[in-house]
């Protein structure tokens, strides 16, 4: 079988050396980190023009065609498990799954069992795309543990090839329900003024800033000018909560999909997502607003208030336009019912 090529387009400003400008460039969607990439350059899997550039460090320029070789996939490390799935659409190429909040997708130090692609593996008897490797078979893209909702998943090397094509160009229709603090008012001085953020027809604030590792916690990402992948994000207010507004129900839609996207990008804007222990700081619910138990079920939400609301996409083999929905969970919807009681007079 002949090896995968991923052909790359080094985008503009880039780092001054090649796996700098790779570890930036290449699609989230091919599973490529900064080690790997470092790997194949040093194995001469890396090309410019047919010459190879096994040198990390080699200069690289805007525009540049980089061409990187893949390995078959390897055979399959991960265990399968004989978990229970919420399956709404299935045929030979790719399933829709609606993930449960809690559930990790792929398995990562610290988490080698009890994922999304275990209990695929075990659901699905292993037929699923190699693309991903040993560790993330079948998953083209991800939402994170703690955010509930609906994944693509390939089950084919062509389903797979076709799907991350799709997420590379933003294609894919994707749209998430939000919990914010505060409610993004498209006529508030503050959030006109705040770089990044410009309100478009509707009331609907766009954030479009880039977004890489947090410069001291790498377990963070940051939003960055000039640097980082291009990020884009459109939020509109579906419902406030609490005279004044203190919280709001959010449809957010991703215009790109990087990681932390939503969650980051409202920090930036000043609305933090309830229950979001990286990037929500210590804020606190106001009890004035939303009432004794609108703010404690606020102030307790156990994880950040995100779910992946919608999905769409071209089916790679049919041409079909697909599109998936998934109800709000138990747990999210009971904290709007909460804070919707709690809005009234108290």
């Amino acid at each position: 079988m002949p090896r995968q090529v991923l052909r790359v387009v080094i985008g503009d400003a880039p780092p001054p050396r090649l796996d700098k400008a790779l570890a930036r460039d290449v699609p989230e969607q091919a599973a490529l980190s900064r080690t790997r990439l470092a790997r194949l350059i040093a194995e001469g899997a890396v090309r410019r023009a047919g010459i190879v550039l096994d040198d990390a460090k080699a200069a690289v320029a805007a525009g540049d065609a980089i061409e990187i070789e893949l390995p078959e996939a390897r055979t399959l490390e991960t265990k399968p498990e004989p978990i229970a799935l919420d399956i709404r659409f299935e045929d030979d190429d790719l399933l829709v799954v609606n993930k449960p909040a809690g559930m990790v997708v792929h398995p990562a130090p610290g988490t080698p069992d009890g994922t999304l692609v275990n209990a695929l593996l075990h659901h699905f008897d292993g037929n699923l795309s190699g693309v991903g490797g040993a560790l993330r078979p079948g998953i083209v893209h991800r939402i994170d543990k703690d955010t509930s909702g609906l994944l693509v998943v390939a089950k084919s090397d062509r389903a797979h090839h076709g799907l991350a094509a799709q997420f590379e160009a933003h294609d894919v229709d994707r749209a998430y329900l939000a919990v914010c603090h505060g409610m993004p008012d498209g006529g508030d001085p503050r959030l006109r003024g705040l770089r990044g953020v410009s309100v478009e027809p509707g009331g609907v604030v766009r954030v479009a800033t880039g977004l890489a590792r947090h410069r001291t916690d790498r377990q963070k990402q940051a939003v960055y000018f000039g640097a980082g992948r291009h990020a884009v994000t459109r939020a509109r207010v579906l419902e406030s909560f609490g005279v004044p507004a203190a919280a709001a129900l959010l449809e957010c839609r991703l215009e790109t999909g990087r990681t932390h996207q939503i969650r980051v990008h409202m920090a930036h804007a000043g609305h933090a997502l309830l229950g979001d222990p990286v990037y929500g700081g210590r804020r606190r619910a106001s009890v004035k607003a939303l009432g004794p138990a609108g703010a404690a079920a606020a102030d307790g939400f156990p994880r950040q208030a995100l779910h992946a609301a919608r999905l769409g996409f071209v089916h790679p083999a049919s041409g079909e336009t697909l599109s998936f929905e998934a109800d709000v969970p138990e747990d999210l919807r009971t904290l709007i019912d909460v804070l919707r009681a709690g809005s009234g007079p108290h």
